[in-house]
């Protein structure tokens, strides 16, 4: 019987865009080599967000042990250094039980923090400069704050959306540590991972992913998504919470307000949601470690699955 090599800090990290199948393939490849799940996704982690983050269900989790999954309240901090944190803890006590740790997700900051083991003790904790940099969000908008980014670091500002707010916010905060996060984020590309990491980023042909996006999304509001959002915005959480600025959450909010109907909601949501995995695509493809994983080339999700497991095998196993 083979054992995981735990002398190489072993990792299978399963990333790409969402609604490729990321947590199915992870989960079954968990039962397959005795593995655990940390999540790296910046809204499953959420309570009460379900439906909106599409989060794996605990049937879905076929018994598996799933980390930093409906992990903190909507109201809580949650950012990639808090990420990086607790995934790190994870990481320990999967490997000290003696199973296989699996990053899934598709926040790609995230993993790169953890892969890379990012240092992010350069930059101090400001909580009235954040206040007020959100106060900014709040009162002009987000191309206020992105603004200011691009006068400081347009490099960064290249390469951070307008409407992700807190990765601007954190950028901005950065910047008064003397060195500007661009740079920052250069010399932590050079940065050798002490994890022995195979690396796998699902794709699929165009429009066949949209078509998934799209029916996703349809589901979303079929389980209840307006009802949900309708939940969080009576404990008093609005569209400037963190937590709210995922996809599906601000459109619906707006729609709530009377800004459009809910069908062009929905519309809006899987527009935006193939703009997001676009994004997401050419980012995972950008990094230097990974392998692309067409699911096209394989006929079925179990010769794929079987394709994994030995390659993890070979490498990570005794």
């Amino acid at each position: 019987m083979s054992e995981i090599n735990t002398s190489l800090k072993p990792l299978v990290i399963i990333a790409g865009p969402t609604a490729t199948g990321k947590s199915d393939l992870a989960v079954n490849l968990c039962l397959a080599l005795d593995g655990a799940v940390i999540s790296a996704d910046s809204m499953q982690v959420y309570h009460d967000m379900a439906i909106g983050s599409a989060r794996i269900t605990p049937e879905e989790m076929k018994g598996v042990p799933h980390y930093l999954v409906d992990y903190v309240s909507p109201r809580e901090p949650w950012n990639v250094v808090r990420f990086k944190t607790e995934a790190v803890r994870c990481y320990n006590e999967i490997l000290a039980a003696g199973r296989l740790p699996f990053l899934v997700g598709g926040t790609g900051f995230y993993i790169d923090a953890f892969l890379k083991d990012t240092d992010f003790t350069a930059m101090d904790e400001d909580e009235d400069y954040r206040e007020e940099l959100s106060g900014i969000a709040l009162r002009e908008g987000p191309e206020a704050l992105h603004r200011m980014l691009l006068a400081v670091d347009p490099r960064a500002a290249e390469t951070i959306h307008p409407n992700n707010v807190k990765r601007v916010i954190r950028a901005l905060e950065f910047s008064r540590s003397g060195k500007l996060i661009s740079e920052h984020n250069m010399e932590e590309k050079k940065r050798v991972s002490p994890y022995h990491a195979l690396y796998f980023v699902l794709t699929m042909e165009r429009d066949r992913l949209y078509r998934r996006i799209e029916a996703r999304v349809d589901r979303m509001f079929d389980a209840g998504l307006v009802d949900e959002v309708k939940a969080l915005m009576e404990t008093g959480l609005n569209e400037n919470d963190v937590s709210m600025q995922g996809l599906g959450y601000r459109q619906v909010i707006r729609a709530l307000k009377g800004e459009f109907s809910l069908d062009e909601a929905r519309e809006r949501i899987k527009t935006e949601t193939r703009h997001f995995a676009k994004r997401q695509l050419t980012w995972f493809t950008n990094r230097q470690d990974t392998e692309m994983i067409c699911l096209d080339d394989y006929g079925t999700a179990k010769a794929l699955e079987n394709a994994l497991a030995a390659r993890i095998r070979a490498e990570l196993f005794i």
